[in-house]
Order: C-alpha cells, then structure tokens, then sequence
C-alpha cells in the first residue's frame, strides 16, 4: 500500500493528538506532535527564566536555541513517544496549564519555528507520517497528500481540556483554562510567521458533537480514499 503523508491542524484541545495517535497505530505510520516540541522550547525558556507572567526576553531564548536538544522516545509501556529535552523526559512537565499560557507566544518567535519545521521535514521526508500541529498543511509539508484542520467551539475545547487536568491531579478553574483556550485562538490566529489558518485543500473538521470513535472513523475512511487516488 503506498505511503502518504497526513498533515492534522487546527485550534488547542481539538483531539488533535489522539487522533494522530490512533491513526499512526492503525496505519503502522511514524508520530510526531509538533505541539510538544514547542512545549519543550517553552519550558526550556521558563526553566531559565526567558519568560514569564511579566516579561519575555525572545532575544535571550533565540540565542541559546543551540542548547536546546529535541527528540521522542518511544514508551512501549504507553504505547506512544515521549518528548524528551536535552535527555530528559519531559512529557509530564510540557503538559500544564503553565506552559500552555506561554507557549503560543514562543511559537510567535520566527527563529523557534525556523528550527522546529527544520526538524519536522527532516522526519517525514520518508513519507509515512502523521504530524499534527499548527502549520503542517499549510509550512511543513504543503504537498501532503491528505490534510485535516481539526476544530470545535472554544466552550467544548475548554471543557475537554479542564477534565483532561483534572484526571491528571492538576488544580485548575475552568474559567481559567476557557481564557486560556481563547487567548491562545487568538495568538495563533493572528501571529506574523505561519498563522493558524485552514489550507485551501485541507478537510475541515468540527467534532464539537462526535465521539473519539465517530472522528477516528470518519478521518481513516479519507485516509483510505486518499491512498486509493494517489
């Protein structure tokens, strides 16, 4: 069966991950969650005190971008890969609410995102890839062969997002995680290097009303009529 490449877009707390995931393992297709190598770039720059509540020194983060060493690591226990930074794993830490309120102003950072799309095309140059993210259909791979842009209302995502933390053990209001949803909708949308928006040959996606199963069925049907026409 031929190989192709599948590009998942669209706003925060979409599924857009769990749709990847079960994708590549029904497919037997290479993962990459693009969303967590800028998570990874954004914790590196809290760690070191780049950015918080009050200021952001982007000049300070671009200049130690060298340190900064990104891979994945497969979890056979989890059954997915872990991102891992400078080689340490640092899945749990990139997932909070914290890094979440910072990490759309570090994706903003023309340099941050020149050195992360570098690396994203490098992984999928073999073709047999499903990345999601922000600007995979539109910067990454614009020519591939099927694209999704992933969305819902920001009350759902919100929603979705707050019981996500919650089962974690995180401490969160919900009102918090809805600005934070919506506030992140609007960096995204409106930054000046490769903005969120829906690629001219992208399959957009409201799953507000589907089930994980329903938007999974739905999405590998297209996946199959795409590999059927190339």
């Amino acid at each position: 069966m031929k190989k192709i490449t599948i590009a998942i877009d669209g706003f925060s707390s979409t599924g857009k991950s769990t749709l990847a995931k079960q994708l590549a393992k029904q497919l037997s297709y290479v993962y990459v969650d693009t969303g967590a190598m800028y998570r990874a770039v954004t914790w590196f720059a809290m760690q070191h005190n780049f950015i918080d509540e009050s200021h952001f020194d982007s000049k300070a983060l671009i200049a130690h971008l060298q340190d900064i060493k990104l891979e994945f690591q497969f979890n056979s226990e989890l059954g997915f890969a872990e991102m891992y930074l400078n080689n340490e794993n640092v899945e749990m830490a990139i997932r909070t609410i914290e890094v979440s309120n910072f990490v759309s102003k570090v994706a903003e950072v023309s340099e941050v995102r020149s050195k992360l799309v570098e690396q994203q095309q490098q992984m999928g140059k073999n073709k047999a890839i499903v990345m999601d993210g922000r600007d995979i259909g539109t910067v990454v791979f614009p020519d591939a062969e099927l694209k999704i842009f992933m969305t819902a209302s920001a009350d759902t995502r919100a929603k979705r997002r707050y019981e996500e933390l919650k089962e974690r053990g995180d401490v969160v209001e919900y009102e918090l995680v809805l600005k934070n949803v919506v506030e992140r909708d609007y960096i995204d949308t409106h930054r000046a290097d490769s903005p969120l928006v829906i690629a001219a040959d992208a399959i957009e996606i409201d799953n507000s009303n589907l089930t994980r199963e329903e938007q999974f069925q739905t999405v590998l049907e297209l996946v199959n009529k795409t590999v059927k026409k190339s």
